[in-house]
């Protein structure tokens, strides 16, 4: 091996923040990240899940267990509920949406039979479809349907809708016109109301009505129904025998007599509870775990996976604009350029995700080849934060991160980076629920997070238009608003695109959030457990949507040789 007779001061900087930060990778590894082992590429390029091909016709029967990475605490009244991945698993069991996302990113009608706008975008009708019923035995339609709607934007009696009421802000009115009919009337044309139906699930109006107990009380349409729950520990959800969607073989979905979620916190764990055999399945997004761990049990034969990044989420560092020191633009770019979001890629991912430089994923309406984010420059970034704290201005700050091993570790390695830089950072512990309650109270100042999946890129309006509560990092920008707004009442696709493909070079430009990488999830399989995305949409809508970052459906997975 040569070696260089010179090291220079940078270098040296670089070789100590790369002693520290494998120091911050031995812990992952050693905690359950997974040993970066594998070949990610060839593991990324797998084209569907693995073992499907050779499975067989799909046998009906037998009770899946499906291991998720968290409790949804505050429950599954839906119009209230504040849901991550876990819930979303939950939500896809119980209940269905009137639009459903196909494999195009198209939202097709699901529930609805039809949904079709006037000319100017301003008036849609749904037509829903005859026959489905409630877990209950209530009927859907078009009277419940509207209460639902009714109840997600604010205006049923008994529902405090505590997010949807700004995502449905621009519905302006949802009337009954027959039995099986209902009209919605916007305030300004929104093109892809179909893809904002997709997020709501249909509840029964006995659950709608419960003041007590709407949120442990779930009654959907969805091709399971609840059996019981016992939070922390498992919700059992048994095979709706009178669903409405029908499978190949002429007998209604699903395969499976019932399905067990198990909330599991630490990846690590999951992984143990797939390859012992205690749980069928189950969701990841470590990058260490699928190029690892997950891949060496794939190739012997231990499990089925399904892998991609399609229309991901991406990770990133959620900087509090609101708050010093991130009021300061400035300062929010000697983040970006402060962290190697490469290393940081290679040690806390195996290299195995897309490094991130915008909020849409490559493909998708919005993304551009360049956004112009800042570039790696830690010298730059270090004259910024000297210019501030000589200003008067504190370069200590604490980092909110949640309390998985794996994102601990990555953000010990954030918080090297940002050292090297002069910025002092405290990395504050938190777990999912609280997570997400302090991003929604504006209590931290810079915080990881995961969000903002593709396809529809008119879905990320609330996420960034000023003033709203879910606009967590406090995002107030003129652009990004005028843009939002055109590309809600923009028909023409081309037109549309150019219209997002503005707002990744906003989020360029003044740095709101630091992005790391482009969230791949990993379905992992008991090696008998097959048929994740095999359901194909009714009515020719097409074949499932491949994003998993919602999660996925439930209703085609089966177990062979029960």
């Amino acid at each position: 091996m040569m070696t260089s007779p010179i090291l220079t001061d940078r270098h040296r900087r670089r070789a100590t923040r790369l002693g520290a930060a494998l120091m911050a990778f031995a812990l992952l590894a050693a905690c359950g990240g997974g040993d970066g082992a594998g070949e990610p590429s060839d593991t990324r390029s797998e084209k569907g899940e693995s073992g499907l091909a050779d499975a067989g016709l799909p046998v009906r029967g037998g009770r899946l267990v499906y291991g998720l990475e968290a409790e949804s605490a505050d429950g599954f009244c839906l119009p209230e509920a504040q849901l991550a991945i876990s819930g979303l698993m939950v939500q896809w069991a119980l209940y269905d949406s009137l639009t459903a996302f196909n494999d195009k990113g198209e939202a097709v009608p699901f529930l609805a039979k039809t949904v079709e706008h006037s000319d100017d975008y301003k008036t849609w009708t749904i037509t829903l479809r005859e026959g489905v019923t409630f877990h209950d035995g209530t009927p859907l339609d078009a009277a419940v349907v509207k209460n639902n709607l009714d109840a997600y934007r604010g205006t049923y009696p008994g529902r405090s809708p505590r997010l949807t009421i700004f995502v449905l802000k621009n519905v302006d009115t949802v009337t009954v016109t027959g039995p099986l009919t209902v009209e919605v009337g916007t305030v300004v044309p929104w093109i892809a109301l179909p893809a904002t139906f997709v997020q709501f699930g249909m509840l029964a109006q006995a659950q709608l009505d419960d003041a007590d107990t709407c949120n442990s009380k779930m009654i959907g349409t969805g091709p399971f129904k609840l059996a019981s729950w016992k939070p922390d520990q498992e919700l059992i959800a048994q095979r709706n025998p009178d669903y409405w969607q029908m499978a190949p073989d002429g007998e209604p979905y699903p395969y499976a007599d019932a399905i067990e979620f198990r909330p599991i916190t630490e990846t690590q764990q999951r992984i143990n509870a797939i390859e012992s055999g205690e749980i069928d399945a189950m969701l990841t997004q470590s990058g260490t775990a699928i190029a690892g761990a997950l891949t060496d049990l794939r190739n012997h034969d231990q499990i089925n996976l399904l892998v991609n990044e399609d229309h991901a989420e991406v990770n990133f560092v959620m900087l509090n604009s609101s708050k010093p020191p991130f009021n300061n633009p400035d300062m929010r770019k000697a983040v970006a350029m402060g962290l190697d979001r490469d290393e940081i890629n290679e040690l806390a991912n195996a290299g195995f995700p897309t490094v991130a430089d915008q909020p849409f994923p490559p493909g998708d309406p919005g993304y551009i080849d360049d956004p112009g984010f800042p570039d790696h420059d830690p010298e730059a970034a270090k004259a910024i934060v000297a210019e501030y704290v000589a200003g008067g201005g504190s370069a200590s700050l604490t980092l909110t991160v949640q309390s998985d091993p794996a994102l601990l570790a990555r953000g010990e390695i954030i918080v090297n980076h940002l050292a090297e830089v002069g910025i002092a950072v405290k990395i504050q512990p938190v777990d999912q629920t609280t997570l997400v309650s302090d991003a929604i109270a504006g209590n931290y100042e810079a915080m990881t997070f995961r969000r903002h999946p593709g396809g529809e890129p008119d879905t990320q309006f609330l996420w960034w238009y000023s003033n709203n509560p879910v606009n967590f990092a406090r995002i107030a920008d003129p652009e990004i608003d005028r843009l939002l707004d055109e590309g809600r009442s923009e028909p023409d696709p081309a037109k549309r695109r150019a219209i997002y493909e503005g707002i990744s070079r906003q989020f360029g430009s003044e740095v709101w959030n630091v992005w790391l990488n482009y969230t791949p999830w990993a379905v992992a399989l008991a090696p008998d457990v097959h048929g994740v995305l095999s359901a194909e949409l009714p009515d020719d809508g097409g074949k499932p949507f491949t994003g998993l970052a919602a999660g996925h459906p439930l209703v085609g997975m089966w177990r062979s040789g029960d």
